[in-house]
């Protein structure tokens, strides 16, 4: 895992422990930062599963999404997770992407999701998001980080 300090001169880095723990607790969202057709910058906030073994990010999308769309023509992508009370901490970077469309595997990433953001597949919410993806309507976004760049104001220097 390639880690930059994101704030130099104010806070050190995380730790390759201290970013899989970060981003494996908590409910924040992952952003994910696209360009459109129009050469034009998207934001699409979301949420993530992140696989501590692969140091991959995972997102459950909808297959004819606005950030599917976008990454049709571009597997580049920023994305940044981050907590936003003092003291601040975050993670941000650059990572390749790749669509996964196995309905098993999207079945089992919109289950973890739901489980972590919601608590239980017996939510109102969850119900209806899970049968969408059994149906086939759901895509997996795998992402893959090129560098972490972090900031843990905690740390500070």
């Amino acid at each position: 895992m390639k880690i930059l300090n994101a704030g130099p001169g104010f806070s050190q880095p995380m730790t390759e422990d201290e970013v899989i723990k970060f981003v494996t607790t908590g409910m924040s969202n992952i952003y994910l930062g696209t360009i459109d057709y129009k050469k034009e910058p998207n934001i699409h906030p979301t949420w993530y599963y992140f696989d501590p073994d692969q140091l991959k990010f995972y997102v459950e999308t909808y297959k004819f999404s606005k950030k599917r769309e976008n990454m049709k023509n571009n597997n580049t992508i920023y994305f940044c997770v981050d907590k936003s009370t003092i003291p601040y901490k975050g993670v941000r970077g650059k990572a390749k992407i790749a669509i996964k469309e196995d309905l098993d595997f999207t079945v089992s990433i919109c289950e973890k999701n739901l489980i972590k953001y919601l608590g239980s597949l017996e939510h109102p919410i969850a119900k209806v998001l899970l049968d969408s993806a059994k149906k086939g309507d759901s895509i997996v976004i795998e992402i893959s980080p090129l560098y972490f760049s972090t900031w843990d104001d905690n740390k500070i220097t």
